[in-house]
């Protein structure tokens, strides 16, 4: 069970939503549509649903939706002295579906300007004020996406059946063995239907999992929901994409569990660099 989110006096302020982190191990696998169009999906089971885009240098989140901001995580890095979780509210772009966005900076410069101290606190005001909070990330294992995936309570790691996606995602999931993670893991097989030497009934073994999500491959259904800015599971339902979305969302309410967050010691690169110093084999 997961402590409480603590204020800066180490009150609780109240209870936590669920955070799901979707990341890969290299680009193009598909975490924004699928953040986006899980993100809908649970919109329609009347929860409380924000996403925040965590690729800072090119997030494509408010694209995904049509969204035009006004406002964007930089604008809460200018004026965070005084953030609360209201004035957070005035800065996510509503979408017609009710998902409520904090989008990426405008310019990639910015996007060294979003400090770990930033994350904790934007994190952390989201998750008081919804019941779920769903981050696309940027590929890769980077110092941000580390921090969101140690403040995760699941995390979706996003692969496909080329054999350069299942290599890196072997080594991603290798390394958050080694951080002791691999109990938030799901692993989701995207584009599962596509032709390739790899079956996809054969990357559970190939990667050591026990469960797994298939998400069929659909390029048509996917570039026109991109290029018009309208989720698949809005206006493709009866798809069989949507309907994995609809479903993977059924999953995760039926064992949602709205719990309180306690931050843990020790950062993650931390953590990894001390561990694989002491002997344990390295990942890279």
């Amino acid at each position: 069970m997961r402590g409480g989110a603590h204020g800066s006096e180490g009150q609780p302020t109240g209870k936590r939503g669920e955070m799901i982190v979707v990341c890969s191990a290299k680009g193009g696998i598909g975490r924004t549509v699928t953040t986006v169009n899980l993100a809908v999906a649970l919109t329609k089971k009347n929860i409380q649903v924000g996403v925040l885009d965590g690729s800072f240098q090119f997030g494509d989140v408010a694209l995904a939706l049509d969204l035009h901001p006004t406002f964007t995580i930089k604008d809460v890095v200018d004026n965070l002295g005084t953030m609360d979780r209201y004035t957070l509210s005035s800065f996510l772009i509503h979408h017609g579906s009710g998902v409520k966005v904090l989008a990426a900076p405008e310019r990639p410069e910015y996007a060294d300007l979003i400090t770990p101290q930033v994350l904790d606190q934007v994190c952390d005001l989201m998750l008081q004020q919804h019941d779920y909070v769903l981050v696309d990330t940027a590929a890769g294992l980077g110092e941000r996406t580390l921090q969101f995936i140690e403040k995760a309570d699941q995390i979706f790691i996003l692969t496909t059946l080329e054999m350069s996606a299942i290599k890196n995602t072997k080594l991603m999931l290798e390394t958050l063995g080694v951080l002791g993670l691999l109990d938030k893991v799901q692993l989701v097989v995207n584009r599962s239907t596509m032709e390739s030497v790899i079956k996809a009934t054969d990357v559970p073994d190939i990667l050591g999992v026990e469960s797994t999500i298939y998400i069929p491959n659909d390029y048509q259904i996917v570039g026109q929901s991109l290029n018009i800015g309208i989720p698949f599971v809005i206006n493709q339902a009866k798809t069989d994409m949507a309907k994995t979305m609809f479903k993977l969302a059924e999953q995760l309410i039926s064992r949602r569990e709205i719990s309180l967050f306690k931050p843990k010691q020790a950062g993650f690169l931390q953590q990894l660099l001390h561990k694989t110093s002491k002997g344990v084999t390295s990942m890279f």
